[in-house]
């Protein structure tokens, strides 16, 4: 009796949420990031998946009904990203960087418990040793390294 979860990932955008999660201590880190959890649902209230370019409308049928947080069970995965300037000062290093966490999480996604994630990025990337903004050594450096902070994440959440 062995059901492989199917991990939802959504975007977590509320300033409270990430407040709370980052106050939370790392589940693992490494020498450039850090992964913060916790077992909850964002403070929004929003259960629905995000749609592009689909408003929700008081007259649509398919508004689903949400039960009460203590009564439906946890489900699904919140990502937040904090990858700051100060650390990556080129939008182009940024957006790698953030390429490279979600790509990270969703390897690791199924094993992962549910609940709201926020991967920060704790120290800038010596540019002395990668001197392209977005280089191949840049991306297979955060790669390995977020392959190794997501390997101890779900190390800890087994424990």
């Amino acid at each position: 009796m062995t059901a492989e979860r199917i991990a939802v990932t959504r975007a977590l955008t509320q300033a409270s949420d990430f407040t709370q999660v980052l106050n939370a201590p790392a589940q693992a880190r490494t020498a450039h990031f850090a992964v913060h959890h916790l077992p909850r649902r964002p403070l929004s209230g929003k259960m629905a998946t995000p749609t592009a370019g689909v408003q929700d409308l008081s007259t649509t049928a398919s508004q689903a009904l949400l039960l009460p947080v203590d009564q439906s069970p946890l489900t699904g995965l919140w990502l937040g990203l904090v990858v700051p300037k100060r650390h990556a000062k080129r939008a182009v290093t940024r957006t790698l960087l953030k390429r490279r966490i979600r790509a990270a999480i969703a390897s690791t996604a199924t094993a992962l418990p549910a609940g709201l994630w926020v991967v920060r990025l704790r120290t800038s990337f010596a540019r002395s040793e990668f001197i392209s903004a977005a280089s191949d050594r840049l991306n297979q450096a955060a790669t390995d390294e977020l392959a190794t902070l997501m390997a101890a994440a779900v190390a800890r959440a087994r424990r």
